[in-house]
């Protein structure tokens, strides 16, 4: 057996998780196993296994043409800092109780540093049309090269300066810039700390104003782009009040941030109407209207019935003028026809008026 693959040694907060590899060629293909030996001098290497460190360790291994093995540890603490050991062996008596292997487990190892969490302290300052969130870390082990600003996966900002305090300022209302906002502190390992920009929900309709035919079903959907997430909505129709799944013609839906309605056989006096759609969360409750107009399953159609109704008052039309066209009237083509006869005749007459005076 021989290693392609080999675990790298890393640095880790508290709290953080922490993933080695290893992989392994041979033949026949080697079995690997993982093993752990920590800081305290008393202390000697141990087996790892699958759901080991109250199931905080995860072991998934792969034998195809050659071994792999990846180990995970969750949520670290500074007792898992210490030597890890990826060890590979292909000897059929590698596992055996009493025969000693003929071939001997080969080994390679990474350390594991285990490092105490910074506390950073966040605050957001709240202006006219701005915002400024800031990031401070209190007595920082490490040293930092720069700082980064991120949102939904972006970065915003970023610098190259080292301290333990970091700001960013944003332009607008805060109903606007609702959110979750990353502060990076550039070290090895890296640091970050969460500034939460929270509002009451900003709810709004997918569509103000939605059409649906009677006896069709009709959806209506509205959803809250802002943080925090809903924690309860409702559906309202003016002049009924609450609407309730319980009721048979409405199925109500929601999910954290999007909820939607739907009605059961659309009628015209019924379900005409002004629909809200009531969001709540932590910070307070917001709404939205949707206006929702029922037509009649013959309104599709009335445009294909106008349309024969003015081919109908076209060839009536037509029809009554050529009734009453006037008997002298002679179509052009007749007309042409009458006056080529009349030119024959005419000929015919002048020849035999010629030949009788030839006479």
């Amino acid at each position: 057996a021989g290693f392609i693959k080999s675990p790298l040694s890393q640095k880790r907060l508290t709290q953080d998780s922490v993933e080695l590899y290893c992989e392994a060629i041979g033949n026949p293909i080697p079995e690997i196993q993982w093993w752990f030996e920590g800081n305290d001098p008393n202390e000697t290497y141990a087996q790892l296994w699958d759901g080991a460190r109250q199931d905080r360790v995860k072991i998934n291994a792969t034998y195809n043409l050659h071994s792999t093995s990846t180990i995970s540890i969750a949520n670290l603490t500074g007792d898992d800092s210490g030597m890890y050991e990826c060890r590979a062996s292909n000897d059929p008596d590698r596992n055996h109780l009493s025969k000693s292997p003929k071939v001997k487990w080969i080994r390679s190892q990474a350390n594991v540093f285990v490092i105490e969490r910074p506390e950073i302290t966040t605050h957001v300052i709240e202006g006219s049309e701005r915002l400024i969130l800031s990031c401070n870390m209190s007595a920082p082990h490490l040293t930092i090269t720069g700082h980064k600003w991120i949102h939904k996966e972006k970065i915003l900002e970023q610098d190259e300066n080292p301290g333990a305090f970091t700001s960013y300022t944003i332009d607008g209302k805060k109903e606007e810039h609702s959110g979750v906002y990353e502060c990076v502190f550039e070290a090895n390992p890296q640091i970050k700390g969460q500034v939460n920009i929270s509002v009451a929900p900003q709810v709004t309709a997918y569509k103000k104003s939605e059409h649906g035919n009677e006896g069709d079903m009709g959806v209506l959907t509205c959803k809250n782009p802002s943080f925090p997430a809903v924690t309860s909505w409702s559906w309202h129709k003016s002049g009924h009040g609450l609407l309730e799944n319980a009721s048979g013609r409405y199925i109500i839906k929601s999910s954290g941030n999007k909820t939607e309605l739907r009605i059961l056989k659309l009628d015209i006096e019924q379900d005409t109407g002004d629909y809200s759609c009531n969001a709540t969360n932590p910070y307070g409750t917001g709404n939205a209207l949707v206006n929702l107009r029922v037509r009649s399953r013959l309104a599709a159609l009335w445009p294909f019935l106008g349309i024969v109704a003015e081919v109908l008052v076209l060839v009536t039309i037509i029809f009554i003028y050529e009734k009453r066209r006037k008997p002298d009237e002679v179509p052009d083509g007749k007309r042409q026809l009458g006056v080529s006869l009349k030119s024959n005749a005419t000929n015919h007459k002048d020849k035999n008026v010629r030949q009788r005076n030839a006479n």
